[in-house]
């Protein structure tokens, strides 16, 4: 379906990079990649298409030497082994053996350069896989239920649907130039585990009484968000069958087009749109392009559990267990890859599953198999029973590689949560989250301890540092932690984060999350705490 970009009908209204993307579609530049820059190499590459690489998935690394990083989606998380394989050898051959696996599910691969892109697009293609659209001004990598098909608190297998979704979005030409960055996730997981507050749009499990049957389906949500300017999502007042969850995407993706803004670029994302139309005015809207659609029913969303799945866990199916892993803030290497493969193909069910908490899950282990996973060498890193701390320790890029954080957060991150499991017992898991700049790949927003790295003067000099937010949660309750006064050394941050949490220990009430205690004594209390330590 043809559409005319009614947005360029005033070019002073457009940001710099409307204007790039109104010469030359992102898509556009997957070709030329492919016939020129490839073969001519970096020095070639214009200012213009470095910035349409995103559309390719690609970015430039840091520092800017040629190399490049590269998003592959994998929706909802699901992965075959034969496709783990492929971006196992992919890191091997050209990426030094570096996998992360990111806060979306997706993989991550470090140290391409140009004229490796053509092979590694050939060879993804070839197992079904894509990067292209993983960034860009478009639709993302979907999120979803790592468990689906497979999971006991599920409604139904969302599978089929994520790959209905993905199938219409990948490489549609009328959907690839959006005012920014567009996120969906569509889960029936009862514990939220797409995450739906934070996306653009997300279909989370309910169920309807309609013409007297119980009917599964969905709620909407949009217009979620994080960044410099967080928005929790706002549900609709409509209920979606499964079978109308496409039409659903495609009336609000676009709204987004046709009506976001484009005028200022951190001012684009779709939550700015909701905020100002409100949830009323953008159904109404959504009306209008897709028809009327039944109120909403019941929210079957009982809780949040952060997408966490450590340990041994049975499957919907009799005789069968997930087991969940923990990834030490999602990085691993070709070689654990290709292990984790091996492991699936020989005891389970040819299948890994990525999490938005940056881990991996094997699946369709048969009871019998259960020791003998459990036995396997690599299992001693990427354990089902990590330690407390590491477990839930999440971490973005990082300055490693991003040019646009301003600190390290990947090391940083694993050296902070081997201080606490030290130094510190506790019954209860604390999410700690690390963002090296305010894009907040890493999520701090959502975390019991979000860490954004900032730079703070010193008689050494300027060095790295972090502020401190506290409290966040998703689910039913949900909202951003909170920013506590003062900034913490980098190398002082263990020992004052291990302070905090035993303020927690010594006055919480009995089986107290950390949520629930920030909650209870107040901001300021923590706030107290804090400056203590930093004047200390």
């Amino acid at each position: 379906m043809a559409y005319k970009p009614i947005w360029a009908e005033d070019p002073t209204k457009l940001n710099k990079m409307e204007l790039i993307k109104l010469q030359k579609d992102g898509l556009d530049v997957i070709r030329t990649m492919i016939e020129t820059y490839a073969r001519e190499g970096y020095d070639a590459i214009e200012e213009d298409d470095m910035q349409r690489f995103k559309w390719a998935g690609v970015y430039e690394q840091k520092p800017k030497d040629g190399h490049f990083m590269m998003r592959v989606r994998i929706n909802s998380g699901l992965l075959t082994t034969d496709q783990a394989r492929t971006l196992a050898e992919i890191a091997r051959d050209y990426g030094r053996g570096l996998i992360d696996i990111t806060t979306r599910q997706a993989i991550q691969f470090h140290w391409l350069r140009i004229e490796h892109i053509p092979d590694i697009f050939y060879r993804l293609e070839d197992v079904g896989l894509y990067s292209y659209e993983a960034c860009g001004d478009c639709p993302r990598t979907i999120v979803g239920n790592p468990l689906a098909g497979i999971d006991k608190d599920e409604l139904m297998d969302t599978t089929a649907l994520v790959h209905q979704v993905n199938g219409f979005f990948l490489l549609n030409r009328d959907f690839s130039n959006l005012p920014r960055k567009y996120k969906m996730s569509i889960s029936s997981n009862i514990y939220n585990s797409g995450h739906a507050e934070i996306q653009c749009l997300a279909f989370t499990p309910a169920s309807k009484m309609l013409n007297g049957e119980e009917v599964l389906g969905f709620h909407v949500w949009v217009g979620g968000g994080l960044s410099a300017k967080p928005h929790l999502a706002q549900q609709l007042d409509l209920f979606v069958r499964p079978d109308d969850v496409l039409k659903v995407a495609v009336g609000v993706t676009t709204i987004y087009r046709d009506e976001g803004y484009r005028a200022k670029r951190h001012h684009a994302r779709l939550k700015f749109l909701v905020a100002d139309w409100g949830a009323e005015r953008f159904k109404e809207k959504l009306f209008e392009l897709i028809g009327e659609m039944p109120s909403r029913g019941d929210d079957k969303i009982v809780g949040w559990k952060a997408a966490y799945f450590d340990g041994v866990h049975p499957q919907k199916q009799e005789g069968l267990n997930y087991i969940g892993l923990n990834v030490p803030v999602g990085r691993m290497n070709a070689r654990e890859l290709t292990e984790l493969a091996r492991i699936s193909d020989e005891y389970g069910d040819q299948l890994l599953r990525t999490t938005v908490s940056q881990n991996i899950i094997l699946s369709g282990v048969a009871d019998a198999n259960v020791p003998k996973v459990l036995a396997e060498p690599l299992l001693e890193r990427l354990s089902p029973y990590p330690n407390r701390f590491m477990s839930r320790t999440v971490s973005c890029t990082g300055s490693e590689f991003c040019n646009l954080a301003i600190v390290e957060t990947k090391e940083r991150a694993v050296q902070v949560a081997q201080y606490l499991d030290a130094h510190i017992e506790l019954d209860e898991e604390i999410r700690i989250h690390f963002i090296g700049c305010p894009n907040a790949c890493g999520q701090k927003h959502i975390a019991d301890i979000g860490l954004q790295g900032t730079l703070i003067q010193t008689p050494k000099g300027m060095e790295e540092a972090f502020e401190i937010a506290i409290g966040g949660i998703l689910g039913p309750g949900a909202k951003f932690n909170e920013p506590l006064k003062g900034r913490v050394k980098a190398d002082d941050l263990g020992p004052v984060l291990a302070q905090l949490i035993l303020f927690y220990k010594e006055y919480r009430c009995d089986e107290e999350t950390f949520h629930q205690f920030v909650n209870r004594v107040g901001i300021h209390a923590m706030q107290e705490k804090l400056s203590q330590l930093l004047a200390s």
